[in-house]
């Protein structure tokens, strides 16, 4: 009777144990960008760098309507970045008739970025997805966390439907498939 008690005193205090870490595990996790549900704060202007609007600080949110958008800020164009972007714009070309937009804003202020990037769109051959460079902070009202590397948010009439956020090192092709098989949460049904 007495190892019974043992032991189910020990498996109590792993269950504890577990969900202590479980929620230090939700404690980490970062929260940027508007979340689902939220309306996206507005109009901002950072530098586009391919697509109509080249060369010029020009309106994202004001040029994709309420049409079904990803939104993605992120700090450098990592390997893992460029992956998403190219996944991305595949995706928004397959959507055209849906108008399906999107766009990546670099939060970095390093110096020749913006040539970096259209070069980069040009390379990539991209036909749908804008790079466009802002400030580190990200537009006003946007609340783009400091320890976000990347905030993917996925929108549609100018409400998030789906979010996910990444640190340094997270992004992996595992989220960018789970990214794109998100993309329907935006769409019109069939």
């Amino acid at each position: 009777m007495k190892t019974f008690r043992s032991l189910a005193a020990f498996a109590l205090v792993a269950v504890l144990a577990a969900g202590v870490f479980a929620e230090e595990k939700k404690a980490d996790k970062v929260v940027s960008g508007p979340q689902a549900g939220e309306k996206l704060a507005g109009p901002f202007h950072p530098l586009n760098c391919n697509g109509p609007a080249a060369g010029e600080k020009n309106c994202l949110y004001c040029q994709n309507g309420d049409n079904p958008v990803a939104m993605v800020f992120a700090r450098e164009a990592t390997p893992e970045v460029v992956k998403l972007i190219k996944r991305l714009d595949e995706v928004a070309a397959k959507n055209k008739g849906a108008d399906m937009g999107g766009f990546v804003v670099f939060l970095n202020d390093k110096e020749g970025l913006d040539k970096e990037l259209t070069k980069g769109a040009e390379q990539n051959k991209l036909q749908k997805v804008i790079l466009a460079v802002d400030n580190p902070a990200g537009p006003k009202g946007y609340k783009v966390a400091k320890e976000a590397d990347v905030t993917v948010v996925l929108y549609v009439e100018h409400t998030a439907k789906v979010n996910y956020t990444f640190r340094k090192g997270e992004l992996n092709d595992k989220a960018i498939d789970a990214i794109v098989a998100d993309v329907p949460k935006i769409l019109p049904s069939k």
